[in-house]
């Protein structure tokens, strides 16, 4: 950094103005300066595992906190912020149902956002009065945004690591724009939690290690999108009905009891997702099918066979039987081995003698599934041990 001074605080006014008319209820302005604190404590998080399963985060990712590593001469960070927050759907289904975070119940934020960067970033080296040096980021390539966030003053990290804010809540997605341009910063808030530890409480794996200390390998959102092959028998149970993401520690936060509502009409549910998803459909979509539906939204990073496997999981902590001719068919005749395990596993928690008949008759060539096929009957066994005893 060259330490140029910052341009004249009526330009950053301009800008933010010119960022709200595009959508960005929130605007700061962090100085392009390594976040040595935030360094410190990512770097302990990979050391203890916690971000397993995420190739990405790891050592070489401590740009993320070195802005001036990512643009010549970084001078500025401007971060954005943007409700997605659509209070949940009344809109009921038949049979049994899923939830699916409510990011995701819309059109892909990254879709939405990216456009409107750009034409923010033109507009800066308009006001600017000269060709930028910028890279822009939409929670995809290496900065770290709720850090930035934090430092610019437009929230604060709550004790379940994300960011806070006092209108938003913190049912927001984040952007910003490094660049070569000196602006007046923002100063972090001094607000807390306080003494408040109800998301850590919710949580229904205990992911939570300590406040802001997050053990991603065991968060919901993690399982559900990030993590490839089959999730930790363990861990199935405490899913719940999550087919897609988790917004529990969420829902339970205070501050977003006062949230105010979206402005973007992209981020309104689309029908049939939100807190009670039909799920015996959305096991049965193959491959082009899946493509189809979720067209346009985040739920693709889950992929097919990841999204298909929640889903059979989901239908399994139901205990519907409803649910069973279903997941005798994926067993049967799905491509995957993990959504067949999942499948197996999904059986023997709902029980009884359909079920105990599917899984008796599968015949599947796989040692992950055959594996998961003697669990499940060994689990049905046992339950009827003790209903006999």
């Amino acid at each position: 950094m060259t330490g140029s001074p910052p341009l004249p605080e009526s330009i950053a006014a301009t800008l933010e103005a010119e960022a709200r008319a595009l959508g960005f209820e929130l605007v700061g302005i962090a100085p392009a300066e390594t976040l040595s604190d935030d360094l410190a404590a990512y770097l302990q998080r990979v050391a203890e595992g916690r971000l397993r399963g995420m190739d990405w985060l790891n050592e070489d990712r401590v740009i993320a906190f070195e802005p001036a590593r990512l643009v010549e001469d970084a001078q500025s960070v401007i971060v954005l912020g943007m409700s997605y927050h659509f209070p949940p759907s009344e809109e009921k289904a038949t049979g049994p149902t899923g939830r699916i975070a409510r990011y995701a119940r819309g059109r892909d934020y990254h879709h939405t956002i990216r456009p409107k960067l750009r034409r923010l970033a033109a507009r800066l080296a308009e006001l600017a009065g000269r060709p930028v040096r910028a890279r822009l980021f939409v929670d995809s390539g290496p900065l770290a945004e709720r850090a930035f966030a934090r430092a610019a003053g437009i929230g604060w990290i709550g004790k379940n690591t994300l960011l806070l804010n006092r209108r938003l809540g913190s049912w927001l997605v984040l952007a910003a724009i490094v660049s070569d341009v000196p602006l007046p910063s923002g100063r972090p808030l001094a607000t807390n939690c306080g003494a408040c530890d109800r998301c850590l409480r919710a949580c229904p794996t205990d992911a939570f290690v300590a406040p802001y200390v997050l053990d991603a390998t065991r968060c919901i959102s993690y399982l559900t999108i990030e993590h490839r092959g089959a999730i930790p028998a363990e861990l199935r149970p405490a899913m719940g009905d999550w087919v897609f993401g988790c917004d529990v520690c969420q829902d339970v936060c205070p501050v977003n009891r006062k949230a105010i509502p979206a402005s973007v009409p992209d981020f309104a549910p689309r029908p049939g997702l939100g807190d009670h998803t039909a799920l015996l459909p959305l096991l049965a979509l193959d491959q082009a099918a899946f493509d189809e539906r979720f067209r346009g939204s985040a739920i693709r990073r889950a992929k097919r066979e990841g999204f298909a496997r929640n889903v059979a999981i989901a239908l399994g902590n139901s205990g519907d039987p409803a649910a069973i001719p279903a997941l005798a068919r994926a067993l049967r005749e799905d491509p995957s081995p993990v959504v067949r395990g999942a499948a197996a596993w999904a059986l023997g928690q709902i029980g009884g003698d359909v079920a105990r008949a599917a899984l008796t008759a599968a015949e599947d060539s796989d040692p992950a599934v055959q594996a998961e096929i003697a669990a499940a009957l060994a689990h049905d066994a046992t339950r009827n041990a003790v209903t006999v005893a």
